[in-house]
This record gives structure tokens, C-alpha cells and sequence, in this order.
């Protein structure tokens, strides 16, 4: 949702779990004014919450995934710890319950694939989905072209043509995640479509008079920004104004109230809740999701070749599937929370197995086979699964194909050697694992060499066709830990 930044606006108290404070800027916030609650009016919100329990949402996919075994939407996302920050928890229960609410969550198209922070906010908004609101997911094909303020330095401005090249494949990942079918069909939108259309008077006029230069200042980032040596360009700081835009469009459209996102987003949210408000004179609200922490404190989403992508030419089935199944026996079981859709009893079982048996890392593997299977599909799972068989459980190599087998053995030492004339020998020196043949024959003679997991006793025996796997590549293993890879040409 919108650029994944680092860290939450200043003056962001609103914290899960404990109801916030009304708000203080010249209206009462979302839940409206602050006092008592009227006797009348909380009987009615209880009753509300009573019919709006997940009985009557219940879909085939709720049934496969595992339907919430709590009564309410929003203690669902807090035992998953999905929520941070949100306006007025009452009033956005009372909200939630009163009936299908069209919530949104914006992407922008600042790079050509999401990644593992977008996936949070799918699954929210998949959360919501499940229980009778209706999505709308936003491609930010205008906003996508300026660029939410980073913690410094800015944005490299992308061509037109790039931006909208990006939006459209983002549209297409994201599309995979929600029902665009049904009582709570999901709808895919652009800003392009109404960010266009407004000449500069027009955003000065209509919107700009709504916002205080003070209030933008103090945003966290742009704080930073402005306080550090590069400074902030106009073109960046005007993005808040345009993000409330969407809110308060999408309020207009399609009677959207709620917009989600990450919690670096908190600010940029609020305005356009203040936004409506002002223009329209309704109430609306926003939740935000921590940005995710491992047990260290340390962020967590970054491989040694970047970021944790979801397109599978940019990080492949198996790379992915491979970060979720190293997840820390610290951090495992919160992460099934966060990334996946198991209920509330079998991650409990998982978390009873990494108490007692953590050696087996079952909680890793039904993390990586759960996230993997959701963002690449059931057959890729199937192929990524047999490899990591293959090269580490003793499966058969001759069964992986090509794409799969190359990306399993993407990361390991590699040479070439020519075909038929080549022997093992030569293989092990190729790639290293040995100095020299004579070496190299002494390994071999004590067992300690295999080829496609079968172990061979002869270090003179050339490579041949019949050793080539898909792709005429050879895994060669010296001991349990140390594998290869060999070409033959």
C-alpha cells in the first residue's frame, strides 16, 4: 500500500488494542463527538455486532482457508496482529458491524512487482473480504508517478510509460488475491482516472484550501526530509494531498468509509479522513498494520538479492519458498498469523510442535507452503517442494524440470566441463571442492561423492548424457552439506 516507508508519523498514538483518544483538530474524529455514550445507542451497537458475527459470510474459500474462530472482524486482525493504529475503535466496530462496508487499500506502481509488505495489506483486505466488505484496490497509476516521501533522498521520476506499464502488472497480481465475483465483489481502480482530469486550479481550489501548511510540515517524513541536506521537492510533498484526494473520490464514487494500509501510511490516512469531513461533512475511518518486526527488532523482508518480490521473474518459486522455511523458531508463529490463513487451532498445534520438536521445523514448513501456495499457486508449491526434496531430502533429481531444478541450484558453486570427457575427478576440481585429481580420487574412494544424489566409487568415470539432468546440468555433493553444480558442454 502506497510506498512501504519505514517508519510511522509523528503524534501516531492510536494503538491497537486500547481505545484511542477523540481527536483534538477541530472535530471529534470519526466516532463523533466526545462525551458519554448514549445507553440507547450502545445497546444498538451490541445488537449490531451480534447479527454482523462471520455466520452468513461463510464462502467455499472461508471454508478452505479456515474460518475465524472469533465473532468480530476486528479481534480477528488484533489476534493475527494485523492492526497498529486506527481511528476510533468503537465507532469503526460499530461501523464494520452495521452492515458491508467498501474499504480500500492503494498500491503504487513504483516498481514493476509488490512485494512481501503489499502481501500484508492483500491479506487484509482478504480478511475483510471474507467477512461481507467489499474491496476496492487501487493502482495508483497518478501517485505512482510522483512518489510518497522515502526517509531520504528522492524518488528517481519513472517515464509515463513505465509507471503505467508497472500499474497494469500490479493490477494483475493483485487480482489473484480477491473475489471479483459475488455479494462482496471486489473492484480494481485507478487514480489516473480522476487525477487527470483536474487542472492545477482546480486541486488548489477544491482541495488545497482544506489543508494547513503546518499540519504537512509536521508530518514525520517530511519533518525528516526538510531537517536533512537534501531537503524535500514540492512535487513529494504535495503527495499527501493527493492520497486524501483518493479517499475523499472514492468516498464520492462507491461510498468507500474505511481506507487500510501500512502504518508509515497513518498520516497521510488521517488527512483523508480531515478531508471528508471538511468537503462532506461524514465521518470515515482507517486502521493501519504494524510494519512487520522479527523477534530481534530488526525489519523483516530483505534476502540477500533484495527485497521479498511476488513476481516469479524477479525472485523465483523456490528462492521464495526457501525464505519462509529459514523464519526463526523466535518468529514462526507469528508469522502464521500475519501471512497466512490457517485458524486459530492449527496454528496453535504448530506453535505445541516448535516447543517440543523444533528440529523438525514443522511451523516453517506449513508457513512456506501456505505463503507460497497463496502467491504462486498449488502446482508451483508442488515443484519448489519436490526440489528441496530432491537436494536435500535424496528425491529424485531426474524428476525436477529445468526452470525448477535451475532456480533450486540458482545460489550454489558452478562450472563447465565438457561432455563425455570430464570424470568425476575433474568435476570436483572444477568447481572447487577439491585442489587437485589425486584429492579429488581419495574423497571419492571414501564415499564421500555423489552425482544426482547417487553415491559413485569410481572418480575416473567420465560425465555423460546419461548423468545430464534437464538443462545438462550435474548436482554434484561432496559430503551431506556441500552440493554444485555442473554444466556439460
Amino acid at each position: 500500500p502506497r510506498p512501504l516507508a519505514a517508519a510511522g508519523p509523528t503524534g501516531a498514538t492510536l494503538t491497537a488494542g486500547a481505545e484511542p483518544a477523540r481527536a483534538s483538530s477541530g472535530h471529534a474524529g470519526p466516532g463523533g463527538s466526545a462525551g458519554q455514550v448514549d445507553p440507547a445507542r450502545a445497546s444498538s451497537r451490541r445488537a449490531r455486532l451480534r447479527a454482523s458475527r462471520y455466520t452468513g459470510h461463510v464462502t467455499d474459500d472461508m471454508k478452505r482457508l479456515g474460518r475465524p474462530t472469533v465473532t468480530d472482524i476486528i479481534d480477528e486482525l488484533q489476534w493475527r496482529g494485523l492492526l497498529a493504529q486506527h481511528t476510533d475503535l468503537a465507532a469503526l466496530r460499530e461501523h464494520l458491524a452495521s452492515g458491508p462496508v467498501t474499504f480500500y487499500c492503494g498500491y503504487d506502481p513504483t516498481a514493476p512487482s509488490l512485494h512481501h509488505g503489499h502481501l500484508v495489506q492483500l491479506i487484509v483486505m482478504r480478511h475483510l473480504q471474507l467477512a461481507g466488505h467489499k474491496p476496492l484496490a487501487l493502482v495508483g497509476g497518478a501517485t505512482g508517478q510522483i512518489g510518497d516521501p522515502r526517509q531520504s533522498g528522492e524518488r528517481q521520476l519513472q517515464p509515463t510509460e513505465v509507471v503505467q506499464g508497472w500499474a497494469q502488472k500490479l493490477r494483475d497480481q493483485i487480482s489473484r488475491f480477491l473475489d471479483f465475483e459475488g455479494p462482496a465483489a471486489a473492484r480494481m481502480v485507478n487514480n489516473l482516472d480522476w487525477t487527470q482530469q483536474m487542472s492545477a486550479i482546480d486541486l488548489l481550489r477544491t482541495i488545497g484550501k482544506y489543508f494547513r501548511v503546518g499540519t504537512m510540515l509536521n508530518k514525520d517524513i517530511v519533518a525528516r526530509r526538510i531537517a536533512s541536506d537534501e531537503g524535500i521537492s514540492y512535487t513529494e510533498f504535495s503527495y499527501q494531498v493527493l492520497q486524501a484526494n483518493d479517499f475523499l473520490e472514492l468516498f464520492r464514487r462507491y461510498g468507500c468509509t474505511l481506507e487500510t494500509g501500512g502504518n508509515d501510511q497513518w498520516g497521510n490516512m488521517v488527512g483523508g479522513v480531515d478531508l471528508i469531513h471538511k468537503v462532506d461533512g461524514a465521518d470515515a475511518h482507517v486502521m493501519t498494520t504494524p510494519i512487520i518486526t522479527k523477534a530481534d527488532g530488526t525489519k523483516f523482508g530483505k534476502s540477500e538479492g533484495g527485497a521479498i518480490w511476488l513476481d516469479p521473474q524477479m525472485m523465483s518459486p523456490y528462492a521464495f519458498y526457501q525464505f519462509w522455511l529459514q523464519v526463526s523458531d523466535e518468529d514462526v508463529v507469528r508469522f502464521l498469523k500475519i501471512f497466512t490463513f490457517l485458524d486459530r487451532a492449527r496454528i496453535e498445534e504448530l506453535e505445541a510442535e516448535v516447543a517440543a520438536r523444533p528440529h523438525q521445523r514443522a511451523a516453517q514448513k506449513a508457513l512456506a507452503a501456505a505463503v507460497t501456495s497463496m502467491v504462486h499457486g498449488d502446482q508451483e508449491l508442488a515443484r519448489v517442494q519436490a526440489a528441496t526434496k530432491a537436494l536435500w531430502g535424496g528425491g529424485d533429481m531426474k524428476e525436477l524440470d529445468e526452470a525448477s531444478l535451475r532456480a533450486a541450484t540458482a545460489d550454489l558453486p558452478r562450472a563447465s566441463v565438457p561432455l563425455g570427457e570430464a570424470s568425476v575427478a575433474d568435476a570436483l576440481v572444477a568447481v572447487g571442492f577439491e585442489r587437485g585429481k589425486s584429492a579429488a580420487r581419495r574423497t571419492v574412494a571414501s564415499g564421500g561423492v555423489s552425482v544426482n544424489n547417487v553415491r559413485v566409487s569410481d572418480a575416473d568415470a567420465p560425465l555423460t548424457e546419461s548423468d545430464a539432468l534437464p538443462g545438462s546440468l550435474v548436482l554434484l555433493r561432496k559430503g551431506r552439506k556441500n552440493l554444485a553444480v555442473v554444466e556439460l558442454v
